[in-house]
């Protein structure tokens, strides 16, 4: 069957993968795009994970944090020119006002119809593509990180078993660095627990054909399969991933280090990240 060349360029963007392999990935998948891009995981061509894809459109993330509850949300447009507008920027930081404030549902009609309302007016097709929002308690805090001008967003919930941890100049510290490694990093995962089955079996079936390809004994080659999947969920899962301000020490690590500093128990709770114009899965 023929590949177009569009669909070897997406995968490519995609996978990182060189050109050709990209190619003939979607020769032996007969065009399937998933099934491609999983050959060339199995083949070691691309990444393990990829949550991110390629970025199709403009826009601008936007974040707001009131008592009890917190929103985040993507407005997207056209064009750059529009996402620097000022009544563009107004909307979408009203439209996080309502949904953390006054407690609108993310997806609330109204909320669609403002940004109707706009297009009206600027005569630019843009839309709420998609919208979040966390409840904390007195226990809780979350954190808000907008970072390279609205192009990346993110909201992150910590709890202590003593409320007055969380105005511990140190824990806030950590929480908030919690956010920039978020926004650098892009985990897909809080932890290992929190992997979803699917895409731990479908890991699993990666690394095991890998492994097949080595031609070591079935005990040796159960061990390499352990060790990979091992390594990669340390890859993708937050509290196991290396800190951005610490690389010798795992999130989780310095997590328990700083909670013992300000006498309580904290954890990391929830997260949501969003990037202006990412795949949307």
């Amino acid at each position: 069957m023929e590949i177009k060349a569009e669909d070897v360029k997406n995968l490519r963007e995609k996978t990182g993968a060189g050109m050709m392999d990209c190619k003939k990935a979607l020769s032996q998948a007969e065009g399937d795009f998933a099934r491609a891009e999983k050959i060339l995981k199995e083949q070691g061509l691309a990444a393990a994970a990829k949550r991110s894809g390629r970025a199709t459109n403009e826009g601008c993330v936007f974040t707001k944090v009131c008592p009890g509850r917190a929103a985040i949300l993507e407005l997207s447009c056209e064009t750059d020119f529009v996402a620097r507008n000022a009544d563009f920027i107004k909307l979408g930081s009203d439209l996080a006002a309502e949904i953390a404030a006054d407690k609108k549902a993310p997806d609330a009609p109204e909320l669609a119809d403002r940004v109707k309302e706009l297009i009206a007016t600027i005569k630019e097709n843009m839309s709420l593509r998609r919208a979040g929002a966390i409840e904390y308690g007195v226990n809780s805090v979350v954190v808000d990180y907008i970072h390279g001008g609205g192009r990346i967003g993110v909201l992150v919930k910590a709890s202590a078993d003593k409320p007055e941890a969380l105005q511990n100049q140190a824990v806030g510290a950590f929480i908030f660095d919690c956010a920039l490694h978020i926004a650098a990093f892009n985990p897909l995962f809080l932890s290992e627990k929190d992997v979803d089955p699917e895409y731990l079996k479908e890991q699993e079936e990666i690394f095991t054909k890998q492994a097949e390809n080595l031609g070591k004994p079935e005990n040796v080659l159960q061990g390499i399969i352990k060790g990979k999947l091992k390594k990669h969920l340390a890859e993708v899962c937050f509290l196991e991933q290396p800190f951005v301000k610490d690389d010798k020490k795992s999130v989780k690590q310095v997590l328990a280090d700083t909670g013992k500093q300000a006498g309580a128990v904290v954890t990391i709770d929830q997260y949501i990240y969003y990037r202006v114009g990412e795949e949307v899965k």
